[in-house]
């Protein structure tokens, strides 16, 4: 099998929705850890309103702190214009977009439309490549959603095909609220590839139900070779009941390493930016309790 590339992010979706904000000195910490340990992508923060997401405030901050790094990839997410003309004045090299599979999760998560989302993206891409900058693209729901259950493959391969076709060299298909299973995420897999390469494809499995690393098995089997996750587990969505986060890094390099599938990252490192940044959250990163009954299907 061919080696992987790991997308960290940990210091953006994993902590996001973390009741307690990590102070700026804090993320800079996580992530030279990250660094240290061997991870070359990281996404590093989000330029979003303070207001909505104060975890993320201070993300200029955060870059600054950081600066330029060759191999590193620091990677910013951005909503909108707005948004990425932040990322752009604080030296951003990389940012991420996002959009949504299931309308009704789009009208909930961004108060507009998917059509209308695309719209926003159009000054982003222009402005991105006026700058020299890389765009990634992210597809929440791609296994289903809260509101609307099932999410057809259709619209999931539409979204795709259209970040991919605006700019962005690279689609992360995320299962939001980690209800898929590996049949259903190894078909979405080759859905998606129809349509765009699957070398520009990604996967971004959360792990509400256990079985984030069985569909990134199911989907190593179909081509794809770039996952990201987050140290520690961390994560979660506010809108699935008992999610517990994105599959963890530390979980997902052991899995590659063992089938021989080389990671470069240092596992013993990791381990160790996991049990620190759990002990500044205040939270347990020891949680033996099924997965299963903590989503509370029973």
């Amino acid at each position: 099998m061919p080696d992987v590339r790991l997308v960290e992010v940990g210091p953006r979706d994993g902590l996001q929705n973390e009741a307690r904000p990590l102070s700026v000195g804090d993320r800079v910490q996580m992530i030279e850890g990250l660094i240290g340990a061997g991870l070359r992508t990281i996404e590093a923060g989000s330029f979003v309103s303070p207001k909505w997401v104060p975890q993320m405030a201070g993300s200029a901050e955060v870059l600054a702190s950081l600066g330029r790094r060759d191999g590193i990839c620091l990677q910013m997410l951005v909503p909108n214009l707005k948004g990425f003309e932040a990322a752009r004045d604080a030296g951003a090299e990389e940012i991420a977009i996002f959009a949504s599979a299931s309308e009704s999760f789009s009208q909930k998560n961004i108060n507009c439309s998917i059509n209308e989302s695309f719209e926003r993206f159009v000054p982003v891409l222009e402005g991105a490549r006026e700058a020299g900058m890389r765009v990634r693209g992210y597809v929440s729901c791609v296994l289903g959603c809260p509101y609307e259950g099932a999410v057809a493959l259709s619209s999931v391969v539409h979204v795709a095909r259209r970040l991919h076709d605006m700019g962005c060299y690279e689609i992360s298909l995320g299962d939001t609220i980690g209800i898929g299973t590996p049949r259903a995420a190894a078909a979405m897999v080759r859905a998606a590839a129809g349509e765009v390469p699957v070398s520009a494809l990604a996967l971004h499995e959360h792990n509400t139900y256990g079985q984030a690393l069985a569909n990134i098995l199911a989907c190593l089997d179909e081509g794809i070779a770039i996952f990201d996750s987050s140290v520690g587990g961390l994560g979660g969505c506010p809108y699935a009941k008992g999610a517990t986060g994105n599959v963890a890094t530390e979980e997902l390099v052991f899995m590659l390493e063992g089938m021989g599938i080389k990671t470069g990252v240092d596992l013993p490192k990791l381990a160790q930016v996991a049990v620190e940044t759990a002990a500044k959250l205040g939270r347990d990163p020891v949680t033996p309790i099924s997965k299963i009954l903590v989503a509370g299907a029973r």
